[in-house]
């Protein structure tokens, strides 16, 4: 998910500009026959129901999101090279995404599960909301969640194909393809499919009133549908401005969709005929979608669920250019916890809100699959809706908490896609971070790139202080599992792993007489035993040592203990800070603070 519509995203989002429209397309070429197992055979009964207009269409398998007009999106195409592929004829998987409602993972899991190729078509035709740089932000946003080497948290879902990568089907920005648009609309005008209306904004805007104040739909009133050739002939010769309209036909239309089944729409009962090229040459979304999906050999479209009226208008669109449509599968959007659509004025579902923040891509990939169909362990919509009014943790009801994106590709089907919407509780990322944080820390490359990382986040904000490697090493190691962010390390509670506290002497010999003391005792336990590589073993020795003062509980001695090594009174444990710290650093700080 300013212009370009995308989102987050998800669900997730893009940042304002980039945000009005992604549009995710696959293609996907089958080159293997139908395997005649049980589970193919099983799936494959599934899409061979698939009609359209009545003509049987070939065997097809889908996945995606949902997309806008006039904006910019991403598309991706997918090839199939499993012997088991579950179609026998050769044909492309295509999906628009509106990250605001539905999460863009979903087309790039889809592609990958099958061989594919993830591809970023740009939608830029309405060029009064066009934001310089938005599409290079799409471009950065997906590699920030997917390139290794500017961060390496994510296993990654860059574009194979994109503007800035190129690929065989370029251009890949519409504003660069209008010759293909007018070819098209050229051909509808020739055969009456379309027609040119050179009605004004002011009668356009008068309708729209009237419409209004009567209380009905506004709809145009196809007025420019009727006139004759030499009409026409005599307002182009005037030069008046015109846009060129799609001729709806009238009648129910029905398709087949992969999630939601037969559905008929009588779109011409409702609207007046659509502008599919607007008075500046620019093609809207109705027919550029259409000629590109064509064009690039798209043979399945998957979009959010709010674009399922309008599928009748490309079907009909397809219809009348002689060309062979597409399977379309619309999914569930994805929604706010409460029920409500995500939108781009809720700043705290951006990408770079939560790239800033320092949440790891694998974390947002996550939370988002675990909430809604399509995975297996996932058990749908409902259940979430249950989960996250009954506050439950993630983990709770099937669902399962950090999974890896490999384990996502598997997972994903398709055909366990339900017709609710999911419910997104952003409020239980930091826990599918804190899971994800942990599982890189386990890994001896991973914990090393964490550590390359931190060491640069660490530079920014203690420029003066140097840093060592192995030491990073271990403070990680020993934190797993109580970090959710890497920039945890940086608050103020963290700040004494990298500075040394100033704590008044006053204050120490307030909490205890034998203040001196404990230090001594644990300087002696430091200098004995300077390779302690158990916090168990180093607690029982402390407690085993310091009990055995007179005037001072345990409990006192850990305070004092705490405060001299951090300056914080609560915190990790008085073993876990001597670990972190070392034997050298906290006898210089034991001593410096307790010489007196």
């Amino acid at each position: 998910m300013g212009h370009t519509r995308a989102a987050a995203y998800g669900t997730w989002r893009l940042r304002h500009q980039v945000e009005k429209l992604l549009c995710n397309r696959f293609y996907s070429k089958w080159k293997e026959k139908l395997q005649q197992s049980a589970s193919n055979d099983a799936e494959a009964q599934v899409y061979e129901k698939d009609i359209i207009w009545g003509d049987e269409a070939s065997v097809r398998q889908s996945s995606a999101s949902s997309s806008a007009p006039g904006n910019q999106g991403v598309c991706s195409r997918a090839t199939e090279r499993d012997s088991g592929a579950i179609c026998s004829q050769p044909h492309r998987i295509s999906s628009s995404w509106r990250p605001a409602h539905c999460p863009v993972q979903l087309p790039y899991l889809f592609a990958k599960k099958h061989g594919g190729v993830f591809i970023l078509r740009l939608e830029d035709t309405d060029r009064s909301r066009l934001v310089p740089g938005s599409a290079e932000g799409i471009e950065d946003m997906l590699e920030w969640a997917g390139n290794h080497e500017a961060n390496f948290f994510s296993p990654g879902i860059p574009p194979d194909e994109s503007p800035r990568r190129g690929g065989p089907y370029g251009p890949y920005e519409q504003s660069r393809r209008l010759n293909l648009y007018h070819e098209a609309v050229q051909t509808l005008l020739e055969s009456g499919a379309a027609y040119r209306c050179f009605c004004t904004p002011q009668r356009l805007d008068l309708m729209k009133k009237e419409a209004l104040r009567s209380r009905q739909t506004p709809r145009y009133d196809n007025r420019c549908r009727h006139l004759t050739s030499h009409q026409v002939q005599e307002k182009m010769s005037k030069n008046l401005p015109f846009v060129v309209r799609f001729q709806l036909p009238s009648g129910a239309h029905s398709f087949q969709d992969l999630v939601y089944g037969r559905t008929h729409h009588d779109v011409a009962s409702v609207e007046g005929d659509p502008v599919i090229l607007k008075g500046d040459g620019f093609p809207t979304y109705h027919l550029a979608n259409v000629v590109d999906d064509y064009k690039m050999e798209v043979s399945h479209v998957l979009r959010g669920e709010e674009w399922l009226i309008s599928t009748t208008k490309h079907l009909l669109l397809y219809r009348a250019l002689g060309w062979q449509p597409p399977a379309y599968a619309h999914l569930p959007l994805l929604l706010n916890k409460d029920g409500s659509k995500l939108s781009k004025r809720q700043g705290d579902i951006y990408i770079q809100h939560f790239a800033q923040r320092g949440f790891l891509p694998d974390a947002i990939l996550d939370i988002i699959t675990n909430c809604g169909s399509g995975f297996a362990g996932n058990n749908g919509a409902r259940a979430r809706a249950h989960s996250v009014r009954e506050n439950q943790s993630p983990g709770k009801l099937g669902n399962q908490v950090g999974r890896t994106l490999p384990e996502l590709i598997r997972q994903y089907n398709l055909r366990s896609t339900s017709t609710h919407s999911a419910l997104l509780d952003l409020e239980k990322l930091p826990e599918f971070s804190r899971v994800h944080l942990s599982r890189w820390i386990e890994g001896a490359d991973t914990r090393a790139q964490l550590v390359a990382q931190l060491q640069t986040l660490l530079q920014e904000k203690y420029k003066d202080v140097t840093l060592d490697k192995d030491y990073m090493e271990k403070i990680l190691v020993l934190r797993k599992g109580h970090l959710n962010l890497l920039t945890d390390l940086l608050s103020p509670d963290y700040s004494f792993l990298w500075i040394r506290p100033s704590v008044p002497q006053e204050e120490l010999q307030r909490l205890s007489s034998e203040a001196g003391e404990i230090g001594s005792v644990v300087v002696r336990i430091l200098q004995n035993n300077p390779k302690y590589t158990s916090l168990e073993l180093l607690s029982k020795e402390l407690k085993s040592q310091l009990q055995r003062l007179e005037a001072t509980k345990y409990s006192t001695s850990m305070k004092l203990l705490r405060l001299v090594l951090s300056g914080l009174e609560t915190g990790p444990s008085v073993a876990e800070m001597l670990m972190s710290l070392g034997p050298e650093e906290s006898i210089i700080r034991l001593q410096k603070a307790l010489s007196g």
